[in-house]
């Protein structure tokens, strides 16, 4: 979000002569009936407002308001009713069978009936999005009658309903939404928010939705402004001039603990950053080459450099105090090790092309340390900071040596793995293939028993780091600030953004 004045700098004279004999904080009705939204500064723009398209988070801090999915999870990550008020299982876990809670409207006003899940679902699967491999088991999505929708099985899935509503990606979405193509630029869902507008480079505007399945909102509307710079997002919530903010420079959180202006919660989570080597490009294809960069990134600087602490360094994906974490620390910092690799290997890389994009700083701060690590190897790595739609299409087509990045808002060890490093993984964008791997990905999506369940996972995760699919950095804190004012809203593990209950108390200072 930008300050006062630059906010409303292309308005005319008499409109900037107004601004300035506001006070600090105050807020200026422009006529679009939004003054009164709550203002959220989030660090870049969605690459688009279609839930099942975008793989996205800034998308998805939008459209967790506007949506919902069948369950979803509450703040333990447990997963809940949501569009679905209930659900049961054939006793051989092959059936489940969902009850959709009566009279739930879309945005528009259009009953949302059972078909509208099952036009959601095949479109996931036979367009092949990004979420199909949640799919896997399906065999068939019925909708018996408007207010059942009946899922059939080829195996137990003991995550299903983890994979339906762990995150807005599996939206339920309206057919008549999809097809006019409005759903990227005008989604129409039904959560709590509904869209009004976009406006390029600036901002967002949701209105409540009173008819919302939940309870109507406690506040008008939610509006995102987009500031990528964190100081800049710090200052216009301390200056009153948005109401809360993810942006927040790692920098100052000690400092800001004790700033009671704001309120800061740092909430660990269970997302993980990495690197990615292109693995169908050599020298990145050879197994040494990936496992000397492996030895020759220094974890703890990179880590040091983007969080300042807030962020733990693991070498896996899935954190310390996670039911599912186990421990690995083969890849110290140790760049004799990784000159003897290339070695072996036969491999004298003089040049990685190194994909970063500014909406992600941390990206641009790791390439940075990354490239003085690499130099003592002969390596030059030339930094390609992109924006991020730019670096999801280079990503998508390969066209990279090393890339940074992050997954967030996962829940069942599945979320850390199978999209990721599965041969058929739909987010396997680094081309990793080990049937070993694969082997165990697929029986841990079919195992009930837990403790079986959790020894495959333990077994597929070290095969990963072993072989170099990702270089994982670290455990990222999800970090949050806001006005005190703002009441009934909490930073969540999975770095979902609700405002759904969220209220702002008259006598504060929002």
């Amino acid at each position: 979000m930008m300050g006062m004045a630059r906010r409303f700098a292309a308005l005319t004279a008499a409109l900037m002569l107004l601004l300035t004999a506001c006070s600090p904080g105050s807020r200026v009705d422009l006529g679009d009936g939004s003054s009164d939204n709550l203002i959220a500064a989030i660090s870049g723009e969605p690459d688009q407002l279609d839930p099942q398209r975008s793989t996205a988070y800034f998308s998805f801090e939008v459209l967790e308001n506007v949506f919902d999915t069948l369950v979803e999870p509450d703040a333990d990550l447990n997963m809940r009713p949501a569009l679905a008020q209930s659900w049961e299982t054939s006793p051989d876990q092959l059936t489940w069978t969902f009850r959709l809670r009566p009279d739930v409207t879309f945005h528009d006003g259009r009953p949302l009936t059972a078909e509208d899940v099952v036009f959601s679902y095949r479109r996931i699967i036979d367009e092949k999005l990004a979420n199909s491999d949640k799919f896997s088991a399906v065999t068939a999505v019925t909708a018996p009658d408007p207010g059942t929708v009946v899922l059939t099985l080829s195996r137990p899935t003991p995550n299903l309903l983890t994979n339906l509503g762990g995150f807005k990606g599996m939206a339920i979405v309206q057919r008549e939404n999809v097809e006019s193509g409005a759903i990227a630029t005008h989604p129409v869902g039904t959560g709590p928010f509904a869209f009004v507008k976009a406006t390029s480079g600036d901002s967002i505007t949701l209105r409540a939705n009173p008819d919302f399945w939940g309870g109507p909102p406690r506040i008008s509307g939610v509006t995102y402004r987009f500031i990528s710079e964190p100081s800049t997002a710090l200052s216009a919530l301390q200056a009153g001039e948005i109401d809360w903010t993810d942006s927040v420079p790692t920098q100052r959180v000690t400092q800001l603990k004790d700033d009671d202006s704001i309120r800061l919660q740092v909430t660990a989570s269970n997302d993980y950053w990495y690197l990615a080597l292109n693995q169908a490009r050599p020298p990145w294809d050879d197994v040494r080459v990936r496992q000397a960069i492996a030895y020759g990134i220094d974890r703890d600087a990179i880590v040091a450099a983007t969080s300042y602490g807030t962020a733990t360094v693991n070498q896996l994906a899935i954190p310390v105090g996670n039911p599912w974490y186990m421990p690995y620390d083969r890849y110290r910092f140790d760049i004799d090790r990784a000159r003897e690799l290339l070695r072996e290997a036969g491999a004298a890389p003089r040049d990685l092309d190194m994909l970063v994009t500014t909406e992600y700083p941390e990206t641009v701060t790791a390439a940075q340390i990354i490239a003085d690590n690499l130099a003592p190897l002969g390596i030059t790595v030339h930094i390609r900071t992109v924006d991020f739609a730019t670096w999801l299409d280079e990503q998508n087509s390969g066209n990279f040596d090393m890339l940074m990045m992050g997954w967030l808002g996962n829940i069942d060890p599945d979320d850390f793995y199978y999209a990721q490093h599965h041969t058929d993984g739909s987010s396997n964008a680094q081309k990793f293939s080990d049937p070993q791997v694969d082997r165990l990905l697929d029986a841990g999506r079919v195992e009930v028993d837990t403790p079986r369940r959790a020894g495959d996972y333990a077994q597929a995760a070290t095969r990963i780091a072993d072989e170099v699919s990702y270089i994982y950095l670290y455990n990222p804190s999800v970090i949050q600030a806001w006005n005190p004012a703002l009441q009934g809203y909490e930073a969540r593990r999975d770095g979902a953004i609700r405002f759904r209950d969220a209220h702002v108390d008259q006598d504060g200072a929002a």
